[in-house]
């Protein structure tokens, strides 16, 4: 096996021109509002609105946490360096602050103007402290009283008390008081932390406010009786406060012995990061204002002054509390295959033939079924699975330790490394490795971020593999919310290849080469490359070319670099890029041949497929872990596998075409970075591809 590769750029000055390019942060920003627009949208339930807020409210914190905490990181060491776009971080972080601000602003403006008093229409009331009753305000008391009080700790500011560490991302309050305490002091501030434990929205029973839906705000009741924390002094001010922090986690991997230590050991430290975003309400006085960016080493441009409750995101928890269907999508039930009905031999049904999963359309069961039988089957004997991102709830990890106990060799490679998910993964590995499952966590530098599962099994006094092999994590959960597709498959060469990977996750040896599989770090840039310049040569010799690719994420300056050159050879290049593009379609002379789309609905489209028609001879499609991002390509262990089955093969085509006819959730990207919608000619009909998708593998 080959040198890990590098995201290596080729030397065509043309090409290398930063108005090829876009920031990637303002195009992650871009994504973010598109999100943001589904929020507006009327047509879709009212409560499904409130979520895509929500998302928003917490997209926009990692983006903080992670990407602005870079920036801020390198323009505080000195950094210049400019990414492809050619803006340096400070001219980045400028642009950014500008349009975050206005992001957040609008955000805003539709809770208070749009979704709250919509929501209020159906009998789903926040009730203001202003507009309580005389019932709702005793009962507020007796809840501050008997579920607050205990449990709340404010902290007067004074020499022995400093200002205290704020938790990241917590509700906070700033408390300005007058008076004398207790020890013949004068007034000042306070900082008081609202409890974590303590829910953000609290339901009032209906036999106290007439109504099934009636919600007090927790920062309201504790606005409201603040003052009964300090007694003998007046609390005369009392704001709400956030602050996010830096919370990418740093591990020297060429220092450390034990990953999974190490992890734990830099765990709290994103608790407590250089703080990167200041929120407080609206009506703070500039003074207190500027006292907490002193506080938090912080500028003005860092300042977010909002309207309404500093966390937009812990409105999540408010369509679970109402049993409102109407106001939410329609319920589905996801379609098992017809080869693999339920109580079907999965091991008889892979034998037969290829069968490929699309979630949510259809069932994530078969996947889970496939480790219960292996776990259980005594002609199995080993199964090999990675996990990225499962939750501690995971019946597949369940039926991984059953497997362990019945005595079969069980391996499975865990990405401690799943940012936001360390925490979770170090508590999955340790529970693995207690039960007698083989844990290792990779390749040291690279994450291994490839979906595979290997189940070998003794048929005939011969070994046979069966693999499963995936766009999305091992978790039943997200397969109810991310588009995903699932291969089984017990083909030989496959078998092998992914044999390979899993033998090269554990000893680190060079392997042969692989028969049928492209993988990151070695061979799925460079066999990505070959395939785009395959097309390019096409074009050039008038046959068949086309190229359709389904991602995530595009960020690789090689990888458009190459798709540059096939649109100039007269490639028709259709992407459908969820997130992230960096790509300028539309540009003359380099990539009028290149149309970019992002579809934002129901379900998040997390497929990763490419398509390569191959001049006219048989088309080429690929199902992948990765995006084409350089930390994909050359930074983590990924797989790439061919689709050989043709009928397959066809319905993976048909699927990325209905997602090109889309006129409900797409939105299509034009050279100068903007995004707009693509709606539905007079004449045409209206296209959905989830909704299409929905209709035709899911039933009611």
């Amino acid at each position: 096996m080959s040198a890990p590769e590098t995201e290596t750029i080729r030397n065509d000055p043309d090409l290398l021109r930063p108005e090829l390019y876009i920031n990637r942060e303002l195009s992650q920003l871009a994504f973010n509002r598109r999100v943001f627009e589904q929020s507006k949208d009327t047509s879709l339930p009212l409560l499904e609105r409130m979520r895509f807020l929500c998302i928003t409210s917490s997209n926009l914190d990692e983006f903080y946490e992670i990407r602005v905490a870079g920036l801020k990181q390198q323009v505080e060491y000195g950094g210049t360096q400019t990414g492809a776009d050619g803006l340096t971080p400070t001219a980045a972080l400028h642009r950014i602050s500008m349009q975050a601000r206005d992001l957040v602003s609008e955000q805003y403006k539709v809770l208070n103007e749009s979704i709250l008093p919509a929501l209020g229409n159906e009998g789903i009331r926040f009730l203001r402290r202003e507009e309580w009753t005389r019932e709702q305000r005793a009962w507020a008391k007796t809840y501050f009283d008997e579920d607050i009080l205990p449990v709340i700790t404010p902290i007067r500011l004074d020499p022995a008390h400093p200002f205290p560490r704020t938790l990241n991302k917590s509700l906070n309050f700033i408390v300005s008081l007058t008076g004398q305490d207790a020890f013949g002091n004068e007034g000042g501030l306070a900082i008081v932390p609202a409890p974590r434990a303590l829910p953000r929205i609290i339901h009032v029973p209906q036999e106290i406010s007439n109504e099934p839906y009636d919600f007090l705000f927790l920062s309201s009741v504790i606005h409201t009786y603040v003052g009964d924390l300090f007694p003998s002094m007046d609390a005369v001010g009392c704001y709400q406060f956030r602050v996010t922090r830096n919370s990418d986690l740093f591990v020297d991997t060429e220092e450390v012995d034990d990953l999974l230590r190490a992890l734990e050991g830099e765990l709290p430290s994103r608790r407590y990061g250089d703080a990167v975003r200041l929120e407080v309400a609206d009506n703070c006085p500039e003074k207190l204002a500027k006292f907490l960016l002193q506080k938090f080493e912080l500028r003005d441009g860092d300042l977010f002054q909002v309207n309404g409750p500093v966390n937009l995101h812990r409105l999540m928890q408010l369509p679970d509390l109402v049993d409102r269907p109407d106001l939410k999508f329609p319920s589905f039930t996801p379609r098992l295959p017809q080869k693999m009905p339920q109580g079907v031999n999965m091991f008889t049904a892979i034998s037969s033939g290829d069968v490929l999963l699309h979630h949510p359309f259809e069932s994530f069961t078969p996947v889970v079924e496939f480790v219960k039988q292996a776990s259980v089957d005594p002609n199995v004997i080993a199964i090999k699975q990675t996990l990225y991102r499962t939750g501690m709830d995971s019946v597949l990890v369940s039926a991984l330790i059953d497997a362990a106990s019945a005595g079969k060799e069980v391996t499975v490679v865990v990405e401690l490394r799943a940012r936001f998910d360390e925490e979770t993964n170090i508590e999955i590995a340790t529970k693995l490795q207690e039960m007698g499952v083989h844990v290792v966590y990779g390749i040291v530098g690279y994450k291994t971020h490839a979906k595979m599962l290997l189940v070998v099994r003794r048929e005939r006094d011969k070994l046979k593999r069966y693999v499963h092999l995936g766009t999305g994590n091992y978790h039943h959960r997200t397969a109810r919310l991310y588009t995903d597709y699932g291969l089984f498959t017990c083909n030989k060469r496959i078998g092998k290849d992914v044999h390979q990977i899993f033998m090269q996750l554990t000893t680190h040896s060079k392997n042969p080469p692989l028969n049928y599989l492209l993988q990151a770090p070695f061979t799925l840039q460079s066999g990505l490359i070959e395939r785009i310049d395959r097309e390019a040569a096409n074009a050039r010799a008038a046959k068949p070319a086309r190229i359709v690719a389904k991602i995530n994420g595009l960020v690789s300056q090689r990888i458009i670099q190459a798709l540059y050159e096939a649109s100039r050879a007269g490639v028709k290049i259709d992407l459908i890029v969820r997130g992230v593009c960096c790509l300028r379609p539309g540009m003359e002379g380099v990539s009028e041949n290149i149309h970019v789309r992002s579809i934002v609905g129901r379900f998040l489209e997390h497929t990763r497929v490419y398509y390569f028609q191959n001049g006219g001879e048989e088309s080429e499609v690929f199902c992948a872990s990765a995006d084409w991002m350089p930390r994909n390509l050359v930074q983590r262990v990924e797989q790439c596998f061919p689709i050989l089955n043709r009928e397959i093969k066809r319905r993976i085509i048909d699927d990325l075409e209905v997602y090109l006819s889309d006129n409900c959730q797409a939105w299509a990207l034009d050279h100068e970075a903007n995004y707009s919608r693509v709606t539905a000619q007079v004449d045409e009909p209206r296209i959905s591809a989830q909704q299409r998708l929905l209709d035709l593998y899911a039933g009611k």
